[in-house]
């Protein structure tokens, strides 16, 4: 009878030992994510992505291999109203982050007034063609910035006001060495018209900027080591 106890409790123990690997082990439910497009620049002067858009986004949002960032400042000096556009970020979509491209590296030529001119980590030269002919860093905590906020194993989705900021973030970071196959301009959230917009004015009566809102990137130059 002792013998048959032992035999029983052990059989307990592995019967549960089995069910908790059962339980915490991958799931069968578990969706599998659908392989994305590799990019496809549309023929526009900021090359939005012909697949995956503004117009299409919503389809993307929400994916664990994607960084989404939005590449526009919470208040731009730039007179993009001049142009039809919005300065203010008053709206985003869900999960993403907010990373100013001008903060980033030099704007190329504009075609509105008073765009921004203060530091960025790099010191970007710009051709007539819009390609960059070189990107000399400002700072020297410059590329580690970079490669924390835009890591290399994960796909990215710029998106900006009219897609001009989405289309120089991409440009830089391929510059610099990250994969032009994982890297895609979404386009200008001016021009979203989907349901999943996060509201960033604080109300009607106040268009303000709700900063909390935002998942945003500070980067504080002042506590940077500025290369002279």
């Amino acid at each position: 009878m002792k013998r048959f106890s032992i035999l029983i409790l052990m059989l307990l123990c592995l019967t549960m030992l089995l069910s908790a690997c059962t339980t915490n082990g991958p799931s069968d439910d578990t969706p599998e994510l659908t392989a994305l497009p590799l990019p496809e620049p549309d023929s526009g002067p900021f090359g939005v992505d012909v697949n995956i858009n503004i117009n299409t986004i919503d389809d993307y949002l929400g994916r664990p291999d994607v960084t989404y960032i939005d590449a526009r400042m919470l208040h731009d000096p730039a007179e993009f109203e001049a142009i039809g556009g919005i300065a203010n970020l008053t709206q985003t979509l869900p999960g993403y982050r907010i990373v100013p491209y001008p903060f980033l590296g030099t704007l190329s030529a504009m075609p509105v007034a008073n765009a921004y001119t203060g530091d960025s980590l790099y010191e970007v030269v710009w051709g007539e063609g819009h390609e960059i002919l070189s990107a000399t860093p400002n700072f020297a905590e410059a590329e580690i910035i970079l490669s924390q906020i835009f890591p290399k194993d994960k796909v990215i989705f710029f998106m900006c006001g009219g897609a001009g900021y989405s289309a120089l973030s991409r440009a830089l970071l391929v510059h610099l060495g990250w994969d032009a196959n994982m890297i895609y301009n979404t386009g200008g959230n001016w021009y979203y018209e989907g349901n999943m917009s996060v509201d960033m004015t604080i109300s009607a009566s106040d268009p303000n900027i709700a900063t909390w809102r935002a998942n945003y990137a500070f980067i504080d130059f002042e506590n940077l080591t500025r290369i002279s």
